[in-house]
C-alpha cells in the first residue's frame, strides 16, 4: 500500500473558524436534493452509485467563497451533510426488492423514510467509536476522504498567494476538466466508456474489459500497489478460472454468456470471499476497535470532569451514543410490528421482532466496522457495498429459517421473504452510512475539524436523505417501474442489485440457493488470508483479502482501471520520493488524482439530471451507432494520450522550484 500523502493543515486553529453554521446546513441540504435524486436514478438503472463528498466540496467552495467569513471547516460540514445523504441513497439496492416480489405496490413515504433514518442514525452512532480505531489510529489511505481534504485545503488556501497552492489549484482544475471532458465525449458518443473483448476458451468463454475512466484511474493512484495487485488477482480468479469453468459446454452468444455467468455464478463466489475476508478483517481490527471504544469513554469522562480535550479529539459523548442506539430500537421495533401486523406472521411477531433487534445490533456493529475498513481501503464509490448487502440478507434469511422454518405455504414463504428484505434494508442503511462516515471523518481529521460537530452534521445529512429518497423512489416506480415487477413498462429500470438480493432471499427461504458458490468463495478468501499473513512477515507487498474479494466480485471494467492507476501511481510515487521536495511532489500526485475523481463525479451529477429531465438515456449523443468502431479507437488513443499528458504536468508541478 502506498505511503499516506502529507496531511493538509487547517488555515487557522479550529476554535477561530466557523464550522457547524446554519448556512452550511442549508447549503448541504440543497446539494443533497440534487445528489440523492441522481444517485437513486443511477443506482436503479445501472446498479452503481457515486460518492458525493468531492462534488459537494467543490460546489460548497464555489458558493461559500462568495459569502463573508467562510472557512475550510464550514465547507467540510457542507460536504459531510451532502455525502451522508447521497450515500444513504444506496438503500435502493434493497428496498425496491419489496416491489419486485409484489409485496409493496409503491413506497409508503413515512415507512420508507423511517427505514432510511433509523438505519442511517445507527450507522452514524456505530461509527463514532470506530473513528479512533480506523481513522486516527490507522494507516488506511481513505482515497476519497484524502482527496476531499486536498480539494478543501487547496481551494481555501489559494488566496494566501503561495506558489505551491496556486500550482496545486491549477493542477486540480486541469485534471477535473480533463476528466469531465472525456466523460462528455463518451456521452456524445465520440468515444467509449470501456473497451472489451469476449472469446471462447476451451469449452467455455472468457473476456477482457477495462473502463476508460479517469475517476477510477485516480482511485487506483490513491489506493496503492498492494490493493491494486490484490484486485488484479481477484480478476484473474474470476475471468481466467471461474467464468470459463462455469460456462463450460454452454451454448450462446459469447459476451452475453460471459456476463450472465459472471452475474449468476461468479458474483456469489466473490460474495463468499468478501464474507470470509470481512470476518478476518473484523478479527484483526477488533483490538483497535476495543481500544477506540476505551479511548472514547476516557475522552468523555475527561470532558465530564472538566479536563481539556483537544477540539480535534472531541467525539459525541459515549453516553449519548449508547443512549441513541438504544432509543433507535423503539422506532425500529414499531416499524417491524407494523410490517407484520395483520399478516400470516403476526402470531410470531414477538419472537421475530426481539430476535431481529438483536441481529440489527450485532450485525450492524460488524457491518459498520467492515464497511468503514473497506471505504478506508478503496473509497466509498468502489467499496462493494452490495456484497455486504448479500451477506446481510443471507444472515437475515438464515435467521428466519432457524426461527420459523421456510413457511408452511406459499403465502407464508412470501411473507418471510418480504420480512427478510425489510430487515435487511435497515441493516443496509447502517452499511451505507458506515461506508461513508469514516471517510468524511478522515477528511475532517486532515483539515482540523471537530469530530462531534461532524457527527452531528452526519445525522442532519441522514435526515435530509431520508426525506428525499421516498418521493424519488415513488416517482421512478410510477414512471418506469422495475424489471420483474407487475407495473414494469417498456423502459423499466433494471434495479440489478435489488433483484439480486431479492433472489438470494427467495433462494434461502425457498430452499434452492447454491451454497457451493459461497463456500468456494470462502475457500478463496482463506487462501488469500494465509498468503497475506505470510507476506506480512516479509515486510514487502501485502495481499489484502478484502481487495481480492472485491476483484472477484466487482465487474472487470471497474477493476482494471483501478489496477492500472495503482501501478502508474506507484511508479509516480517512487519518482516523487527522489525529488528535492518529496512531500510537494507526492502532494501534486494526490491533487492530480483528486482532480480526475472530481471532474467525472461532477459530470455524472449533471448527466444524471439531464437523463432524468429528458427521459432519454443518451440526451447528449451526437454520433450514431455507425461510429461505434471508430469511437473505440478514438477513445483508447485519447484516454492514453490525456493520461500521459496529465501525469507529465503533475511531474512538472512537483519538481518546480
Amino acid at each position: 500500500m502506498s505511503q499516506p500523502s502529507p496531511q493538509p493543515s487547517p488555515l487557522q486553529p479550529a476554535a477561530q473558524l466557523s464550522e457547524l453554521t446554519l448556512r452550511a446546513v442549508i447549503l448541504g441540504g440543497l446539494i443533497t436534493l440534487l445528489f440523492t435524486a441522481a444517485n437513486v436514478y443511477l443506482g436503479l438503472k445501472a446498479g452503481l452509485t457515486f460518492a458525493t463528498s468531492l462534488p459537494a466540496a467543490v460546489i460548497s467552495m464555489a458558493v461559500l467563497r462568495l459569502l463573508p467569513r467562510s472557512s475550510i471547516l464550514e465547507n467540510n460540514i457542507v460536504q459531510t451533510i451532502a455525502s451522508a445523504a447521497g450515500t444513504l441513497s444506496a438503500i435502493i439496492f434493497v428496498l425496491p426488492g419489496l416491489v419486485i416480489i409484489g409485496w409493496w405496490q409503491g413506497f409508503p413515504f413515512w415507512t420508507t423514510a423511517m427505514v432510511c433514518a433509523t438505519g442511517g442514525v445507527l450507522g452514524v452512532m456505530f461509527s463514532v467509536p470506530l473513528r479512533r480505531a480506523l481513522v486516527t489510529g490507522s494507516t488506511l489511505p481513505y482515497p476519497e476522504g484524502t482527496a476531499a481534504a486536498e480539494v478543501l485545503v487547496v481551494g481555501c488556501a489559494d488566496e494566501s498567494g503561495s506558489a505551491d497552492n496556486r500550482r496545486g489549484l491549477r493542477l486540480l482544475l486541469i485534471n477535473s476538466l480533463a476528466s469531465a471532458g472525456y466523460a462528455l465525449l463518451v456521452a456524445m458518443k465520440f468515444t467509449v466508456a470501456e473497451v472489451g473483448h469476449f472469446f471462447r476458451v476451451g469449452g467455455g468463454v472468457s473476456g477482457f474489459a477495462g473502463g476508460l475512466s479517469f475517476a477510477l484511474l485516480g482511485v487506483g493512484h490513491l489506493v496503492g500497489l498492494s490493493v491494486g495487485i490484490a484486485m488484479l488477482i481477484g480478476v484473474a480468479i474470476s475471468w481466467i478460472g471461474l467464468v470459463p469453468f462455469f460456462s463450460m459446454g454452454i451454448e450462446g452468444e459469447t459476451e452475453a454468456l460471459a456476463n450472465s455467468v459472471f452475474r449468476n455464478n461468479v458474483r456469489f463466489v466473490g460474495a463468499g470471499t468478501i464474507g470470509v475476508a470481512a470476518v478476518w478483517t473484523l478479527l484483526k481490527i477488533l483490538g483497535p476497535i476495543i481500544a477506540g471504544i476505551r479511548s472514547s469513554l476516557l475522552s468523555s469522562s475527561q470532558r465530564a470532569r472538566g479536563e481539556a480535550v483537544p477540539l480535534t479529539e472531541r467525539d459525541l459523548p459515549f453516553n449519548i451514543v449508547a443512549g441513541t442506539i438504544l432509543l433507535m430500537l423503539v422506532p425500529i421495533a414499531a416499524l417491524l410490528w407494523s410490517f407484520l401486523d395483520g399478516g400470516v406472521l403476526a402470531g410470531s411477531a414477538g419472537l421475530l421482532i426481539s430476535t431481529s433487534l438483536v441481529y440489527l445490533l450485532v450485525a450492524g456493529l460488524v457491518i459498520a466496522s467492515v464497511c468503514g475498513y473497506m471505504a478506508g481501503l478503496i473509497g466509498a464509490s468502489n467499496s462493494p457495498i452490495s456484497g455486504v448487502g448479500i451477506l446481510s440478507v443471507l444472515g437475515a434469511s438464515l435467521l428466519l429459517v432457524a426461527l420459523v422454518g421456510r413457511g408452511d405455504s406459499d403465502e407464508q414463504t412470501q411473507a418471510l421473504i418480504a420480512y427478510a428484505l425489510f430487515t435487511t434494508a435497515i441493516v443496509f442503511g447502517i452499511a451505507t452510512i458506515s461506508n461513508d462516515n469514516l471517510q468524511d471523518l478522515k477528511t475532517g481529521q486532515l483539515v482540523g475539524a471537530t469530530p462531534w460537530r461532524q457527527q452531528v452534521a452526519l445525522i442532519i445529512g441522514v435526515g435530509f436523505g431520508a426525506l428525499a429518497i421516498p418521493p424519488v423512489l415513488s416517482l421512478l416506480n410510477t414512471a418506469f417501474g422495475f424489471a420483474g415487477s407487475a407495473n414494469a413498462g417498456a423502459n423499466a429500470l433494471a434495479a440489478p442489485q435489488a433483484a439480486l438480493i431479492s433472489a438470494l432471499a427467495e433462494g434461502v427461504l425457498g430452499g434452492d440457493l447454491d451454497w457451493r458458490l459461497l463456500g468456494g468463495g470462502a475457500l478463496i478468501g482463506i487462501v488469500a488470508i494465509v498468503i497475506d499473513s505470510v507476506l506480512g512477515k516479509t515486510g514487502k507487498l501485502r495481499l489484502p483479502p478484502l481487495a481480492v474479494g472485491m476483484g472477484v466480485y466487482l465487474p472487470m471494467a471497474l477493476t482494471i482501471p483501478i489496477v492500472i492507476g495503482a501501478v502508474i501511481g506507484h511508479n509516480y510515487d517512487k519518482w516523487a520520493r527522489k525529488q528535492a521536495d518529496a512531500n510537494k511532489a507526492l502532494r501534486m500526485g494526490t491533487l492530480m488524482a483528486t482532480g480526475m475523481i472530481v471532474g467525472e463525479s461532477l459530470f455524472g451529477v449533471l448527466f444524471a439530471g439531464l437523463v432524468a429531465l429528458s427521459g432519454n438515456d443518451s440526451p447528449l449523443a451526437v454520433m450514431d451507432a455507425d461510429f461505434a468502431g471508430a469511437a473505440l479507437w478514438v477513445g483508447v488513443v485519447a484516454f492514453a494520450a490525456a493520461a500521459a499528458m496529465l501525469y507529465r504536468d503533475a511531474a512538472r508541478a512537483g519538481s518546480a522550484a
